[in-house]
């Protein structure tokens, strides 16, 4: 063991005199665990046989093996596995205890120690025995091992928990909910498996983070620590409520945010991987988002993606990763009100139109992130920005240029924010119309060319609903016209095309008798327009007894088609 009391780390506080009793359950028959602690000249040091009887030992064990049934996996297993594990726990702390500056006293029961540990990974092949591995109070055992003074026994603990709630493991909901509460449940009851009779006011997240501040990934072995705790910290932020508990209880949020600040060259696997846990973290919880605000997160991230202006990071390496997890990060933030108000005052819309401009990897993700930044009713502060910031020619120019599905999506959802969310008789506004209808409505007519692409895809869905719907079973009418519509949404951004469309009718009589010309040349008409404006309408709900704001701007356009 490398990091045991040989390195000075042992915090042992036990007195010598131990009554054997108080050292935990017996051990179960045929498990005699005795270590000649006294024996002065080390000949038994680390087996208790010598190396010839250890050969002759192991060439017995594998000539035997193919004789021995294999071992059934039950409850009587683990409960006998259960007292074997609380033994090892309680015998090397007596022994730390007793000869706490000789650690060749004790590192044989810590390699014991160590191989229990790592035999508890077999739970993940028997997930219906979490409940019974609970009960037997050995989650608390094992995570209480996080504490424990060799940091690679620590970091055993931690590589077990990660192994047996991954998301691979089949187990049930119930199962892994049972497990998990059991190791958040805040109080680890140690007084059965250690020699002090106390307790330990710390559960599975505070000694994460407690760890993250003793392991030193200058360290091969420490460096593997960081990752499995990050491991375990994405295993259980897939329950929002432990997500929601891990932002509110603990400093791993700044952790990761300080980790990600790290300077490397190459960008290290825990590097990337603490960029994508904080993306879990502030997906699954509105509250990690806020708090993550309040540490300045927004413009800390913003400035790890300003390394991205032109520089783009390797294809398919850790760095490309991390830089997609930082800006799938700044989207999530910027979903919050708090969060749109820090990236404008930390400029990251202008980054954004740096990268529009000088970007070749970065473009399409700072696209992605402008767009979500422009959604919802507080988006007028960051719309009126991008206008001030002469955003305006960078969008409208890539509009007019080929560009993939996924990123003309995102620039019609900017120009539907605009029109939506500017100020009527505001600057800005007023500059945005005239943008669009300059140049004899070109802006217009590519924007109604890229809807006769949509309603090509679209035409094609609503034929195969036809069919079904001649087919279908009649019983299932609800069920099938909720897939219909869902269909009908994902055959591409038709409805909002006609939402910038109806506000240019609305606004401008120039661009409303353009429009009317464009369709007819297309074989429409501005009936096809207010029936995609009413179908919107009628599929938005009102909440509380209250007009919900969307319907009530859709019914505004409408009386003006």
């Amino acid at each position: 063991m490398a990091n045991g009391s040989l390195n000075g780390k042992q915090r042992a506080t036990v007195e010598e005199d131990i009554d054997a009793q108080a050292a935990g359950p017996s051990l179960p028959d045929g498990d005699d665990m005795d270590y000649d602690v006294g024996d002065e000249e080390g000949r038994f040091f680390g087996g208790g046989v010598t190396k010839d009887t250890e050969e002759i030992l192991d060439f017995m064990n594998q000539t035997g093996d193919d004789d021995v049934a294999p071992e059934k996996i039950d409850r009587a297993w683990l409960r006998k596995f259960a007292l074997g594990f609380e033994r090892r726990i309680s015998t090397n702390a007596e022994l730390r205890a007793k000869f706490e500056s000789e650690p060749e006293r004790f590192m044989t029961s810590e390699a014991d120690l160590d191989a229990e540990i790592k035999g508890l990974s077999i739970l993940t092949e028997h997930p219906d025995l979490y409940p019974e591995f609970v009960r037997l109070g050995c989650v608390n055992s094992l995570v209480g091992l996080m504490s424990h003074e060799n940091t690679d026994i620590a970091i055993d603990a931690i590589q077990i928990i990660s192994e047996l709630t991954d998301e691979d493991v089949q187990t049930e909901v119930e199962q892994w909910d049972r497990l998990v509460n059991a190791m958040v449940s805040g109080i680890i009851r140690m007084a059965r498996n250690w020699l002090m009779r106390a307790k330990l006011e710390a559960d599975v997240l505070q000694l994460l983070v407690q760890n993250f501040s003793r392991l030193d990934e200058k360290y091969e072995t420490d460096r593997s620590g960081i990752y499995h705790s990050l491991s375990v910290l994405e295993n259980f932020a897939s329950k929002s409520s432990i997500a929601e508990r891990v932002g509110r209880e603990t400093s791993v949020l700044s952790w990761l945010l300080k980790r990600m600040q790290h300077r490397e060259t190459p960008v290290s696997q825990n590097k990337q991987y603490s960029a994508e846990v904080l993306e879990i973290l502030l997906q699954s919880s509105e509250g990690n988002r806020q708090r993550l605000s309040e540490l300045d997160g927004i413009d800390a991230l913003l400035q790890i993606l300003s390394a991205y202006r032109k520089k783009d990071p390797e294809k398919g390496s850790d760095e490309q990763e991390f830089m997609e997890n930082t800006f799938g990060c700044l989207i999530c933030m910027v979903h919050e009100p708090d969060g749109k108000r820090s990236f404008v005052s930390s400029e990251g819309v202008e980054l954004c139109l740096i990268m529009l401009k000088e970007g070749r990897m970065s473009k399409p993700r700072a696209m992605r992130l402008l767009d979500h930044a422009f959604q919802g009713p507080e988006s007028g502060t960051v719309c009126e920005t991008l206008v001030e910031a002469a955003g305006l020619k960078t969008i409208f120019g890539m509009l007019m240029k080929k560009q993939s599905n996924q990123v003309v999506e995102h620039i019609l959802g900017i120009l539907a924010a605009l029109l939506q969310y500017l100020p009527a008789e505001s600057a800005a506004r007023i500059r945005t119309l005239a943008k669009l209808v300059e140049k004899e409505y070109e802006k217009v007519k590519r924007i109604l060319q890229i809807r006769q692409g949509y309603a090509a895809r679209l035409g094609v869905v609503d034929e195969e609903m036809k069919n079904e719907r001649a087919a279908g079973d009649l019983d299932n009418d609800v069920t099938m016209e909720e897939d219909w519509l869902s269909r009908r949404l994902d055959a591409g951004l038709f409805y909002t095309i006609d939402l910038i469309l109806a506000w240019l009718i609305a606004e401008d009589d120039g661009a409303k008798s353009a429009i009317r010309s464009l369709l007819l040349e297309q074989g429409s008409s501005l009936a096809t327009i207010k029936a995609s404006l009413q179908e919107q309408a009628d599929s938005v709900a009102d909440s509380h007894d209250q007009p919900n704001e969307m319907k009530q701007m859709l019914h505004a356009l409408l009386d003006f088609l």
